[in-house]
């Protein structure tokens, strides 16, 4: 190995015409009074002194030997082999990477180099004395390059790659282009010349070897058939030749859809049945036809081009589904058609023109639609009924009829009734069989003018089935009320005033409302009409004037007047009333204006009447009483006392408002109270104090007993202990003491006691005790008869 780089190395240099050494002369100085140099040498003195030549250093990379590798050898002229030369290497490297033999010039690389990382090194070598230090040449830069060897194989950009390309694609259509690269140089042989083919995915897809770009080699490729291809592209360097080195990479290639597919029903024929109370905008069914294209290309529309239910069903797409729903426009009637045809198409709605000759894009399909018969209710003629009845109609008169069928087959008969929520006066009544609407009561239509019935219609043979409809009765006016004032009438008239005088304008009303309007008639009665002090003048428009007759009137001989009016209507036949106008003589001043009057015609003359004022009065008086007797409750109203309990009252309650007698008055407190055992109830909590429970009570004295109590003492130690206690009620609260005595002359009947005892007891006594202890007699003194037997 060695020999064939020192080959290389002098056939380099004998390249650059200069065999003898690797560095050149310039003239200097630096040589000279060197030892060694005299004589014929003296003419070399005087040449051109050489430098550093620029060289090149090539080294394989990869070296796989286990010595160090050669690189070359440095050599200056003014080394003469007697070892006073020191050759020195500096640069890129140096000392780890490349080790020269200072005393030969030897250069040696320590480790195996890689072009990849490192293409070429700099480096600087220098030739010294050894024994000075000083240099013999002057410094010079040489460059080792690393010759490549084909040691990477091509890499592609990706390692999976994902194309489509359209169905039916003529053949050459371009897919995707892949790209490999290779880490060698490109500059040096063919280590990095790359060339594609194609290992799997034939015969559909080619690839070109130079630049990598995969394109169909099939023609029509349908997607229907095979959708997903998986193509392997492998990139060899070295120009595809033997020994190159290769690498591989994957591209997943999938036929995106065209319109290419035209759309079928599976089936020619359809059935459908519905039953004919299904409502309208029902669905009756579906159809569905196949398309082998997805996504818009599949898109359908459905339509009824045919057949003889175009009026009573239409089709719909549904786009999410792709189906077609057939839907009723109108009612069904099995009675009147019991089957329908429809011919129905479906066609794409996105063509493609490209493929038009593999259509035709649509299909027909015939559809048979059948109507089942079910029970229907009855069926009313009409959808309502509005009918007219006079309200002077007898009892049991006819108002109208309804009429209902049954829409099935059978023809059951049918029975009327009336919904009686409608018709709570049952004021009307129905024939079951035939439908007539009669009246049950006389009517009357100034309390009702119309009446609304709901009528029920059911089958006889299915009573489940019924219908209803509205009947609309309007009462008709007959003339039965007699016209009236309008209103209450009361006027003044002055003492002065004059004949034909106009005092006032009256009006009619009445309760009938005839065809024609109202035309009233208005006349003095004829009991007033002698020696009459007014007259009544009519209007001819439905009011009347009321005129005094006579001039002046004297207030002091009569202060009101009372004018009978008769008013008439005009219709047939003709009623009439009486109404009254109270006219009340009052002083007057010359331009007539109303100068005094009674007090009750002034307010009336204001346009109060009499009721209005007695209603005020009463509210009045109403509000006054409410106002007293509340006031009055207030008074009466006593404090609550502080214990509410009946059980906390006591045997002997003494009230008194006066200082008394002093400690020897005895008259208003029985102190016999005090010394009573039984007036006192421990177990009875205080209802005026917290509970002992929250707060313990101050523990007390025992009392006095019988013989040598002093009340005063135990009165005054119970109010002490009151006093200081912190949970007693407030001093204005009431506090009770009762004394209980020294004790029961019977002693204690605990039975407690009895149990420390060490004999038995004798309960004998008890029966001596008289009846109250009787029950406790017999159920002691019997266990000592028992035990004793």
């Amino acid at each position: 190995m060695r020999t064939y780089l020192l080959l290389l190395l002098w056939a380099h240099l004998s390249h650059h015409g200069d065999a003898k050494a690797f560095f050149k002369r310039t003239t200097g100085d630096v040589l000279k009074g060197t030892p060694g140099l005299e004589g014929g040498d003296r003419v070399a003195l005087r040449r051109s002194k050489r430098g550093w030549m620029w060289n090149q250093f090539f080294l394989l990379e990869e070296y796989t030997g286990t010595d160090y590798q050669y690189v070359g050898k440095l050599h200056s002229d003014q080394d003469r082999g007697d070892g006073t030369v020191k050759y020195v290497l500096s640069g890129d490297g140096a000392g780890s990477l490349f080790l020269i033999d200072e005393n030969s010039g030897d250069i040696h690389a320590t480790k195996r180099l890689d072009r990849e990382e490192k293409a070429f090194y700099t480096l600087r070598a220098q030739a010294v004395n050894k024994r000075t230090g000083r240099p013999l040449e002057p410094e010079s830069e040489f460059i080792i390059k690393i010759h490549d060897i084909n040691d990477n194989e091509p890499k592609f950009t990706k390692e999976v790659y994902t194309a489509t390309v359209p169905e039916m694609s003529d053949t050459g259509t371009s897919v995707i282009q892949v790209m490999a690269t290779d880490a060698d140089d490109a500059t040096y042989g063919n280590s990095a010349r790359v060339v594609y083919s194609i290992l799997q995915g034939q015969p559909y897809f080619s690839v070109e070897s130079s630049t990598g770009i995969i394109r169909t080699a099939l023609p029509n490729m349908n997607r229907e058939n095979r959708e997903h291809y998986q193509v392997v592209i492998q990139a060899k360097d070295m120009a595809g030749q033997m020994g190159g080195l290769s690498g591989t990479t994957t591209v997943n290639i999938t036929l995106t859809d065209v319109n290419n597919s035209p759309p079928r029903f599976p089936k020619d024929v359809y059935h459908f049945s519905v039953p004919e109370s299904v409502e309208v905008g029902s669905p009756v069914g579906q159809l569905k036809a196949t398309d082998a294209d997805v996504g818009l290309n599949a898109e359908m529309e459905y339509s009824i081009i045919g057949g003889d239910g175009l009026d009573v069903f239409e089709i719909v797409t549904n786009r999410s589904t792709q189906e077609g729903v057939i839907i009723m426009k109108k009612p069904l009637d099995y009675e009147r058609k019991k089957a329908y045809v429809l011919k129905v198409q479906v066609e794409n709605t996105h063509l493609d023109v490209r493929f038009l000759s593999l259509g035709p894009f649509k299909d027909t399909a015939t559809v048979k639609i059948g109507v089942e018969d079910v029970d229907e209710p009855p069926l009313f003629d009409r959808g309502s009924y509005v009918m007219d009845v006079k309200e002077d109609a007898s009892e049991g008169a006819v108002v109208g009829s309804v009429s209902a069928t049954d829409p099935d087959a059978s023809r059951s008969p049918i029975r009327y009734s009336i919904d009686r929520r409608t018709d709570m006066d049952r004021l009307f009544n129905i024939h079951p069989g035939n439908g007539s609407i009669f009246t049950l009561k006389p009517l009357d239509r100034e309390e009702s003018a119309w009446h609304n019935l709901s009528i029920i219609a059911t089958e006889f043979n299915n009573p489940i089935q019924m219908s209803r409809v509205p009947v609309y009765i309007r009462v008709l006016d007959v003339n039965d009320n007699a016209p009236t004032f309008a209103t209450f009438y009361e006027t003044f008239v002055c003492e002065n005033a004059k004949a034909g005088q106009r005092i006032q304008t009256v009006s009619a009303t009445d309760a009938d409302e005839p065809l024609g309007g109202h035309k009233f008639f208005f006349s003095l009665a004829p009991e007033a009409s002698v020696r009459a002090n007014f007259t009544v003048r009519d209007n001819r428009d439905n009011t009347a004037g009321i005129l005094t007759r006579r001039s002046g009137f004297n207030r002091a001989q009569k202060s009101s007047y009372l004018v009978p009016v008769v008013i008439s209507d005009g219709d047939f036949p003709m009623q009439s009333s009486t109404s009254t106008l109270t006219v009340r003589v009052c002083s007057c001043d010359r331009d007539g204006n109303m100068k005094l009057c009674s007090a009750e015609a002034y307010t009336l003359s204001a346009g109060l009447s009499t009721g209005a004022l007695v209603a005020i009065l009463l509210c009045v008086l109403i509000l006054l009483m409410i106002v007293v007797l509340f006031a009055a409750l207030r008074r009466q109203k006593k404090k609550e006392p502080l214990i509410m309990s009946k059980e906390d009252v006591r045997d002997n309650v003494v009230s008194y408002n006066d200082e008394g007698g002093g400690e020897e008055d005895t008259q208003a407190f029985d102190i016999g109270t005090l010394r009573n055992p039984e007036a006192i109830e421990d177990s009875k909590q205080r209802r005026d104090i917290i509970p002992e429970s929250l707060c313990p009570p101050a523990r007390r004295p025992a009392a006095p007993s019988r013989d040598n109590a002093d009340v005063r003492d135990f009165i005054n130690q119970r109010l002490q202990d009151n006093d200081t206690d912190p949970t007693a009620p407030p001093y204005d609260s009431l506090a009770t003491y009762a004394y209980e005595g020294n004790g029961s002359v019977a002693e204690s009947l605990s039975s407690l006691e009895s149990a420390t005892t060490d004999g038995d007891q004798d309960y004998n006594y008890l029966s001596e005790w008289g009846p109250r202890f009787k029950k406790l007699a017999d159920m002691y003194g019997g266990e000592d008869s028992d035990r004793d037997s």
